[in-house]
């Protein structure tokens, strides 16, 4: 009999560091917010119009790699097969490149260069 949903979740996030990860996730928005609050102040209703667009930004990430990101692994792996998913493609076949003699090649130089000795 398959495990509900809660318990496999629960068992899948058990082994992270969750107590630090959230420690340290505080930490840094509260840097954020006073960083923040230090450049612009409270002055004309900055922290009201930010805290929308932040939780706005904020869903959308979360959107995106809690069930998009997942998404598409999955149907990468269930439509074109799994062998697909892991593939990553052959490197092209080099030709070697064709070897030209040393003394036969010559540089392009304008006619007041050609009279004057090189000093390489």
């Amino acid at each position: 009999m398959p495990q509900p949903l809660r318990l496999r979740f629960a068992r899948f996030l058990a082994p992270g560091p969750w107590r630090r990860v959230g420690v340290l996730a505080a930490v840094s928005f509260g840097l954020a917010l006073a960083l923040v609050g230090y450049v612009f102040g409270a002055d004309g209703h900055f922290f009201s119009r930010l805290a929308p667009a932040f939780f706005i930004f904020f869903w959308l990430l979360a959107v995106t790699f809690l069930a998009v990101v997942p998404f598409v692994g999955w149907a990468t792996e269930h439509w074109f097969g799994r062998g697909w998913a892991a593939s990553s493609p052959t490197p092209a076949a080099r030709r070697p490149r064709p070897t030209l003699a040393r003394e036969s090649v010559r540089s392009v130089s304008s006619t007041a260069a050609a009279g004057r000795p090189s000093k390489r």
